[in-house]
């Protein structure tokens, strides 16, 4: 069987930068559990992903595009000492989070692109299981039931 849209699968991973560091892993935890087609990894893993068979080993090279995207210049900005602000993602409204990359001279600079942005990623996967949507997955918009980064709270 072969991974496909709609399933659930469960990886373990390691990511890595273009000079070796190592950004994330799942050694030592539960495998990283996702839907595939739902877009709650980015999209190159989640493509990576798509067509391995269980107990396949793969290394994804992802390009910026298709990871957290090109640094956007005008996400990063000086603000003023004693300003208030409020920031909400332009697309969604949601929170946005911001680094301070900068505090000098009562300003301060912050960024809002996603610390790995304008990074090529590389991942080493291992596909540890697949299986059909579960209802509660569904249920619960997506999220997978079980362990790993993702569980519903379902008694799955």
């Amino acid at each position: 069987m072969q991974a496909k849209k709609g399933d659930v699968v469960k990886v373990h991973y390691k990511g890595t930068l273009a000079d070796g560091t190592v950004f994330d892993s799942s050694e030592g935890k539960e495998p990283l559990s996702f839907i595939i087609g739902q877009g709650h990894v980015i999209p190159g893993f989640e493509n990576g992903i798509e067509g391995m068979a269980v107990g396949d080993k793969k290394t994804l090279n992802i390009p910026c595009a298709e990871a957290y995207g090109e640094l956007v210049k005008e996400a990063v900005f000086d603000i003023s000492a004693g300003s208030r602000l409020v920031l909400l993602h332009p697309e969604t409204g949601e929170p946005m989070p911001v680094t301070i990359v900068k505090a000098e001279d009562g300003k301060v600079t912050l960024d809002g692109n996603h610390p790995l942005s304008g990074e090529a990623l590389t991942f080493d996967v291992t596909l540890e299981s697949i299986s059909e949507t579960d209802d509660c997955a569904s249920e619960k918009g997506g999220e997978c039931c079980g362990g790993g980064n993702g569980g519903c709270g379902c008694d799955h």
